[in-house]
């Protein structure tokens, strides 16, 4: 009887522990699964870091356009903010 109890106890044990790699929580399909979904995620994380990085970028070119502009237009055409006096000296 002792002979036949341990090899049935094995089997269902390796039956249970094969249900849990095909079907449980982590079994294989659901791994790949998610490999595959974390995939397609840092594929977009990827793409979003390249907008942001581009309009990053152009955030600062007008920045700077801004203030170029702005430049310009005082010393070529006189520009004055509102609470701002305007000196000139003539040569």
């Amino acid at each position: 009887m002792k002979n036949r109890v341990i090899p049935a106890a094995l089997l269902a044990l390796l039956l249970i522990l094969q249900g849990q790699l095909w079907f449980g929580r982590g079994s294989v399909p659901k791994v790949a699964q998610l490999e595959e979904e974390l995939a397609a995620q840092q594929a977009q994380n990827a793409q979003t870091a390249q907008l942001v990085a581009r309009l990053e970028a152009e955030i600062g070119d007008l920045r700077e356009g801004l203030d170029m502009v702005e430049d310009r237009a005082r010393s070529e055409l006189g520009m004055v903010k509102p609470n701002e006096i305007l000196v000139q000296i003539a040569k």
